[in-house]
Order: C-alpha cells, then structure tokens, then sequence
C-alpha cells in the first residue's frame, strides 16, 4: 500500500526542487516563473529501513551464500503546480490543481522561508501567511462543494464529500542551510538537490560536514507515515526482504490482506517474531530454537517491526 503525499505551495517555493531532489532524477520542470508545473508529476519512491539490509542478510546465511532482492515500501509524491489567492474561483490554474489534491493522502505545504530574492516571489509575504493563503483556497473550494451540492439537492450528511480541509498535512518549511535547526520539517531543497546527485557513501560524508543527521526526504517519510499513523510489518525469505505498509492498529488478517487478499479468505495464523530477535537468533530456526517466535490468529494486532510469515489455506 503505497501513500500518496501531494506536494503543495505558492509559486517559486522550491516545490519541484524539492521533487527532483527527492526522486533523485530530474522528472519535473523547474523554473524562475510560476506555474512552470501544469501537470502534476508523480513519482514513487522507496522508503529507506536500514533493517532490509538486516534481514536480506540472515537469509543469504541460512541460503548458501544467496542473498535475496531487498523490496522497500514505498511513497508516492504527487508535485501539483503553484496555488494563487483565488485558486478555488478559477484564478491561475486553480480548478485544475485542487482537483489533483483531492486524489492523495496527505497534503505537505511547502513554504518559502529562504533568503534568495533572486527567485522570483508570486505572492510569497512569509510563511505564516503563505499558509493561510493555501488553506484559505482549500477551505473556499470546500464551501463551494457544498453549495454545489446544496444546488443539486444533495444533502445527506452522511455523504462522503472528499473535503480537502479534512485531509491530513504536513508543514514543510524550505530554508536556508544555516536555518535547518528549529521546530517542524525544515528542508533546504538545494541542499537536497545537492545530496541527489552523490553517490550513498558522499551523501553521508557532506550531511556530516553539514551537521545533517538525516535527508529531507527521510524526514518527509517519517512525517508522512506519523501523520497517517501508518507501521511497516517485513517478511524475510528466499524470495525477498521486503516492508509492507499498514495502519496501525491493524490485525494480522488485515495485514495479510496487504501481501494478496485472497490471503485473508484462507488465513489460517500468523508465524510472528521481532526484527530484533530474527537478527540476533538467525532467523526462523534460531528463534524457534529460543522461544521467541509465537503463533498469533487473526486477531493479534501487528507491531511495527513484527516479522511474519502467513499460514495460509489452500487459495
């Protein structure tokens, strides 16, 4: 289950910056003007979890030396042009635009908080007040979704009308690399434009010269499944290593509906261990040998990190 993040701001705030850096490719067009973004691009990423790594390689101890293909959860980023005061009446390309933010998960507002006055500002005052514009727009495109509906003679409550302000968001502040420091998601998209063309192991040593511990991006995914309130269960076999997103709170049934949902018509039980115990026993022998894998039903509530291997009935 892939997320689906639609990256969101004012013109020139550094938003496909932003998207190609993450990507790692030049997929977007960036540009000193506005709406040089007319359709959205999308692109998906892979999350990073170190513990793949981990579990690839306890399986090529157990596999003669065979290490499996290592399969990341992913997000899917959505670059959606440059909002303008008056967007939900039509203004610039608005009535396009908010119907692309409607078809994601999350919202990130991205906000102009650098210094250089040689990019061109559409509007842009401060970031305080560029995020009231923003949410002003989706809160004037909401209404008029609901006197739209009132017209039709639609009025049940309990109709599902894809409000954009009940979307959940992120805040994501692009600033200058000495501004880093400080409360919400701070990024600064040239820097991370910068880390995108490096390999991994440069990457690591200019974050440390820059007193960076982590990338945008990484903050991005952390943010993104926190606000979601979303946990990634791994499997471990010949096959591949691989992280599967779930809601948390979500059961062992719904979590093998995740792999293929024809597993949640046959679910039998769950083989459940921690990342921590597979590594440390050697995986699936070892930790039976110790005790610590267990048998769990369809009930059993999946943790963040679990292990599992479905028992499945014939399909």
């Amino acid at each position: 289950m892939s997320l689906k993040v639609g990256i969101v701001g004012l013109p020139n705030v550094g938003k496909s910056t932003l998207f190609n850096a993450l990507l790692k490719r030049q997929q977007a067009l960036v540009a000193n003007y506005p709406f040089a973004t007319i359709e959205p691009n999308v692109g998906v990423v892979e999350v990073p979890d170190n513990r793949l790594a981990e579990l690839a390689e306890v399986v090529r101890n157990q596999n003669s030396g065979i290490r499996p293909p290592i399969k990341y959860a992913t997000v899917e980023f959505v670059d959606i042009a440059g909002l303008v005061a008056g967007a939900s009446t039509g203004a610039g390309l608005g009535n396009k635009f908010l119907s692309h933010i409607r078809e994601v998960d999350v919202i990130c507002y991205v906000l102009r908080d650098f210094s250089d006055e040689n990019v061109t500002r559409a509007g842009s005052t401060n970031p305080k007040d560029d995020l009231e514009i923003l949410r002003m727009e989706l809160q004037l495109a909401d209404l008029q979704t609901q006197e739209n509906r009132k017209t039709k003679g639609k009025n049940n409550p309990d109709d599902d009308l894809n409000l954009l302000t009940e979307k959940p968001e992120i805040v994501v502040y692009n600033t200058d690399e000495n501004n880093l420091a400080g409360a919400g998601v701070r990024i600064c998209a040239k820097i991370e434009a910068e880390l995108a063309t490096l390999a991994p192991g440069d990457a690591r040593a200019y974050m440390s010269e820059l007193g960076i511990t982590e990338s945008g991006l990484d903050k991005l995914i952390k943010k993104a499944y926190e606000t979601l309130d979303k946990i990634s269960f791994l499997t471990a076999g010949e096959i591949e290593a691989r992280a599967w997103t779930i809601r948390r709170g979500s059961t062992a049934l719904m979590a093998s509906g995740a792999i293929h949902t024809d597993f949640m018509k046959k679910f039998i039980k769950a083989k459940i261990c921690s990342y921590d115990d597979f590594v440390k026993f050697n995986g699936w022998r070892g930790v039976a040998e110790v005790g610590k894998a267990r048998f769990e039903g369809k009930e059993y509530e999946m943790q963040d990190g679990d292990v599992v291997e479905f028992m499945i009935g014939s399909l």
